[in-house]
């Protein structure tokens, strides 16, 4: 019986994965202690394009399943648009690929 060698792939560094083409993910999870408007005011506030109303529309999802994704794209923007939201008190998950 033939052994076959494991097949092992390269690390990527820290560099590598800051130019992965892949937008970054701003996150917003579920929590006890925000209201459905004071989500929907926060990512209408912060986020470019999103009014009260699809805020609302978001803050539902955030509720129903745990979490949504609220914006995606280049990492400067995506790392401002997480600081914001967190600092008016949203919960947030990491920064994600």
């Amino acid at each position: 019986m033939a052994v076959e060698a494991p097949v092992r792939t390269p690390q990527r560094s820290t560099e590598d994965r800051d130019h992965d083409d892949r937008p970054w993910q701003v996150i917003v999870l579920n929590d006890n202690h925000n209201t459905f408007e004071g989500v929907a005011a926060a990512l209408a506030q912060v986020l470019p394009g999103v009014g009260f109303d699809q805020g609302m529309t978001l803050a539902n999802r955030i509720h129903n399943t745990g979490q949504a994704i609220v914006w995606t794209g280049h990492r400067e923007p995506a790392e401002l648009y997480w600081e914001s939201l967190k600092e008016l008190g949203l919960t947030m998950a990491p920064l994600e690929r």
